[in-house]
């Protein structure tokens, strides 16, 4: 007998050590996921100053005494930046795959919890069912004293209390669920994200590091050579800018105002998420001193080299060029035209890297490229141009639509332009 009670303590003491083990053991794991979380953060923290203080380098960097100087420690400024937004990249990755771990465990605890709490209902109903078939004079009766007969109707109080509680715990328990999960697949398109991000942006970081090349091997680091194609340069931007100016003058002249959005901001997004604008349509100051033909047409938006930039609104792709090809510096550069639904089309200029294609299909927000400086640009930015879809020449061989023939610079895309500000909104 002493021996069967000795056993059975064992099993008691044993059966009372296992969840506690298990709980410890739990949580040392969701510590650890959390300071390893933690640690990304921090980290993460470190590389996003890091670049801020590049980017804050180039003040410096701008006061170069030569040109040719400048030019050559700004491509370095730059793929420094790049090289710390790849190595955040993957920082990134790995905090959301940690959280991603975190959230996992979190689901599978509250799941268990969901399977406990109605298994407790469950007993609770089977109890109060029992009770119910009694009614307070049958309880009365049936004890021998009052205190016994109260005794047991508060029991049934109890049970009424417990199972609304119980009730209650399981409601809150369902929510928490359904928040987890949603929190789940959104940190699993973060991670897609980030993934995209860190592989394009690796590209566009060898790209960055060819382009220092090209400069050093055709100005043998010289200033006055540099200097010599800076000056054969102007006169090619300045015959582009007013080749376009003369097609897109009379291209205004053909819009009509009917088949337009109403204007209002949100018809457009923002296509820069974060970005800042630097520039404004039409005869702003800067057209009036650095183009020919003294008119923006469009917005430039600068944030950093490699940002993403994002589709204003959902249409289809219809031109995905690289004006550098032609005419090195001296037009859009690498660019992407959308037509959409609305009767717009948007044009995105000087990009780093385009990841559409002709003929894709685009949502509004959807990343389709990342900021550059390709084409004629001064720094890191996107040129943003919005063109009413009637005034586009039909495509042709060799011209895709919006496009028609310019002397020096292949297939120019083209149109009536409209003041962006019409349309676009940063929300």
């Amino acid at each position: 007998m002493k021996k069967i009670i000795l056993v059975l303590n064992i099993f008691l003491i044993f059966s009372l050590c296992v969840p506690i083990f298990s709980y410890a053991q739990s949580q040392t794991s969701g510590g650890t996921l959390r300071d390893l979380i933690a640690e990304k953060s921090e980290r993460l923290k470190e590389l996003q100053e890091q670049r801020i203080a590049l980017e804050k380098n180039l003040d410096t960097v701008s006061k170069s005494n030569t040109k040719l100087s400048k030019e050559i420690k700004t491509m370095d400024n730059t793929i420094g930046q790049l090289d710390l937004l790849v190595k955040s990249n993957n920082l990134a990755i790995d905090k959301i795959e940690l959280e991603i771990e975190s959230l996992t465990g979190d689901i599978g605890n509250t799941e268990k919890n969901i399977a406990n709490k109605k298994e407790t209902i469950g007993k609770l109903f089977s109890e109060l069912q029992q009770k119910d078939k009694e009614n307070f004079l049958t309880i009365f009766l049936r004890n021998k004293s009052l205190a016994e007969s109260v005794a047991e109707a508060r029991t049934i109080s109890t049970l009424n209390s417990n199972l609304y509680e119980n009730l209650e715990e399981l409601k809150n328990l369902q929510v928490d669920l359904t928040k987890k999960i949603r929190e789940g697949e959104n940190k699993k398109q973060e991670k897609a994200v980030e993934k995209i991000n860190f592989q394009n942006r690796q590209v566009i970081l060898t790209d960055q590091k060819k382009e220092k090349q090209v400069v050093l091997s055709q100005t043998k680091s010289q200033e006055l050579i540099y200097e010599k194609q800076l000056e054969e340069l102007t006169k090619l931007q300045d015959e582009i800018s007013l080749a376009i100016e003369k097609i897109e003058t009379e291209m205004r002249k053909n819009i009509d105002p009917n088949l337009l959005p109403l204007p209002r901001p949100g018809v457009l997004l923002w296509p820069v998420p974060e970005g800042r604008l630097t520039q404004g349509y039409g005869a702003t100051a800067f057209a009036a001193k650095n183009y020919k033909s003294k008119y923006h047409n469009g917005l430039d938006i600068g944030r950093f080299l490699g940002a993403e930039v994002v589709a204003a609104e959902k249409g289809t792709v219809i031109n995905v060029g690289d004006q550098d090809k032609f005419c090195r510096k001296a037009a859009y550069g690498k660019f992407i035209v959308i037509k959409h639904e609305n009767g717009l089309t948007t044009l995105y200029g000087h990009l780093s890297r385009q990841i559409v294609s002709v003929g894709d299909v685009v949502e509004r927000g959807q990343i389709i490229g990342y900021m550059g400086k390709t084409g004629w640009a001064t720094g890191p930015h996107l040129h943003f141009t919005v063109f009413s879809s009637q005034t586009l020449t039909p495509a042709r061989p060799g011209f895709p639509e919006g496009t028609q023939a310019s002397r020096v610079c292949g297939p120019m895309p083209v149109g009536g332009d409209i003041n962006p500000t019409l349309y676009v909104s940063k929300s």
